[in-house]
């Protein structure tokens, strides 16, 4: 018959159990190590990428600028009414271990959706897995479209025109939305943001919409459908900067953490 054999430290001669002997702690030590050392990878790796998300942000801003600008000159308001239908569009991506980027997201459209007028038609559209993932639990019946794939590389105008493109062929009727996405601050600073948008008839509907020269319904259809995907271009890039950002500031902290 085979016989097992534990040893155990002895302490004033008695044996005594749930101590770690010296090769566990050789182990333990190799092992915060290698952990160490992944993150310290990983944090260059962010450091890296986000270099280069801060430069192309420069940039993108003006795509936000722009189109916020022509819903204030021209004074854009949402029909009040009791059956409102409202859209919002939330910008987060695929990958993890950046702090609480896309948890701020998820927590601000609950409190936004909790305190709406009763008769307010609500549709959800999320960019990214990991906002999808959250908010499926409590308001997986309102969502409209879904993406997935983001993150991996960084956001180009081509990957906001096809989100744009996918709502807008949904062919709902919204009066109102907003797009949720985290403004970038500082290396160690972000702002959950949120950005208005306004469908065509919504737009169409405004009193000093037709100051501008030569505006007709089809112009005005196009520059609406390249306002709404230039929102989200500047929300992806905004998102995507934070995102970096704060997860290189995670590494660093683990590292630190793991060389204590």
């Amino acid at each position: 018959m085979l016989m097992l054999k534990h040893s155990l430290p002895l302490i004033g001669g008695a044996q005594v159990r749930g101590m770690a002997t010296l090769k566990d702690l050789k182990l333990r030590l190799k092992s915060v190590k290698n952990i160490q050392k992944i993150t310290k990878s990983m944090k260059m790796v962010s450091a890296a990428k986000f270099a280069r998300a801060e430069r192309e942000l420069r940039s993108a801003r003006s795509y936000g600028a722009g189109a916020a600008s022509f819903y204030e000159k021209a004074e854009i308001k949402a029909p009040e009414g009791p059956k409102q239908k409202q859209l919002i569009v939330t910008l987060s991506s695929d990958r993890g271990l950046c702090g609480g980027v896309h948890s701020s997201l998820c927590k601000a459209i609950k409190l936004d959706v909790a305190g709406q007028a009763s008769g307010v038609e609500t549709r959800v559209v999320c960019v990214g897995d990991k906002a999808r993932n959250i908010l499926q639990r409590v308001m997986k019946d309102k969502f409209l479209v879904t993406c997935s794939d983001i993150g991996k590389k960084p956001p180009t105008f081509v990957d906001a025109s096809k989100v744009a493109q996918s709502v807008l062929g949904m062919d709902f009727g919204y009066d109102l939305g907003n797009i949720y996405y985290n403004k970038f601050r500082s290396v160690i600073s972000y702002k959950t943001s949120k950005l208005p948008i306004f469908s065509l008839d919504t737009v169409a509907a405004s009193k000093n919409i037709y100051v501008f020269d030569s505006l007709d319904a089809e112009t005005l259809r196009c520059y609406q459908e390249f306002q709404f995907a230039s929102l989200i271009f500047y929300g992806m890039k905004e998102n995507a900067t934070s995102e970096q950002s704060s997860r290189m500031s995670a590494m660093d902290n683990a590292s630190k953490n793991a060389g204590m």
